[in-house]
């Protein structure tokens, strides 16, 4: 009961973040300079096509009323088609959505095991090791991803020729039948999350070490491996997967960076498309969808969380 009052109020609290969300990002669009006119009557066209065209996608009418409209199509399941060549919102996150999921996957399948063992090794030991993983960590963060894609693409694309510079994908294919072209934006994606997720997980496993139950396990006795595995990694479990959660999210930023350097034909790639048109609708749901997938992944990280806290209580 106390897990299904969790969910419930933590799903009540997600809807109301979604709304103010997507009323925040109608909003920014609003206010950029320039409109979808330019791209859908050319910037040659005349004032009278203009606010033809105007009418036409409904940008005549006021904001509100857009937004108002906008949302109970949505609640329907209905996001709208986009200013410039029309397509359905829907059908553009069927198709995207999937690609950028595969390549969250695919970076948390490197970097969850990775950071895991640094982080309990450096959390563990403490010491020389400790400072150069964890000033690695600080380093890996601080660099933007563009700058890593950058290097990544001048070393393994230019110099050794082994990896393409962008991730072409045959047409009516998936990521999947040319795997090669995944490589450097798994890579790219894997250097920011895992260097998250290290100093996270690191933090967690160093304050569960210091815990008086480990002193006491350790005066018994308990040391190495078996202190790890017996009584580390059980306590440090709900901060661990919460940790892992927030790497997720960063990684959600980093993707739509990450697919625009590399051309990976992902939703990040197609919302700066949007947003270049200033395509309204399609900005408005592929943003959207974003927060929904960010929000259920923040929600099965805390239910995780909480279950492996109550375990962890239980177990004591």
């Amino acid at each position: 009961m106390k897990l299904l009052a969790f969910a419930a109020r933590r799903l009540a609290g997600a809807a109301l973040l979604l709304v103010l969300l997507s009323a925040a990002v109608f909003a920014a669009t609003a206010v950029l300079p320039g409109d979808a006119v330019s791209a859908v009557a050319g910037v040659d066209a005349s004032e009278a096509q203009r606010a033809e065209v105007r009418a036409e996608l409904g940008l005549d009418r006021p904001a509100a009323e857009r937004y108002a409209h906008w949302a109970a199509d949505a609640v329907r399941g209905d996001l709208g088609h986009g200013f410039v060549g029309e397509r359905p919102v829907t059908e553009v996150l069927a198709t995207r959505l999937p690609n950028s999921l595969l390549l969250a996957a695919l970076t948390l399948a490197v970097t969850a095991p990775l950071a895991a063992l640094l982080g309990l090794w450096t959390g563990m030991r403490g010491g020389g090791a400790d400072r150069v993983v964890s000033t690695t960590a600080q380093i890996l963060a601080a660099v933007p991803e563009f700058v890593v894609a950058a290097l990544l693409v001048a070393v393994l694309a230019v110099w050794l020729e082994v990896l393409p510079r962008v991730s072409v994908i045959p047409l009516g294919g998936t990521p999947l039948d040319v795997p090669h072209t995944l490589v450097l934006p798994v890579l790219t994606l894997s250097a920011v999350g895992l260097a998250v997720a290290t100093k996270l997980l690191r933090a967690s496993v160093a304050d569960t070490a210091a815990t008086p139950y480990c002193e006491a396990a350790r005066l018994n006795g308990v040391h190495g491996v078996r202190l790890a595995v017996r009584h580390i990694l059980p306590n440090a479990a709900g901060p661990a997967v919460q940790a892992l959660t927030l790497t997720t999210g960063a990684l959600v930023g980093s993707a739509v960076v990450v697919e625009n350097v590399f051309d990976y034909p992902g939703i990040g790639r197609e919302l700066h498309l949007a947003v270049a048109a200033r395509d309204v609708p399609m900005v408005q749901g592929i943003a959207t969808a974003l927060v929904a997938v960010m929000l259920v992944v923040l929600l099965l990280g805390d239910i995780c969380a909480l279950l492996l806290g109550a375990r962890e209580g239980h177990g004591r």
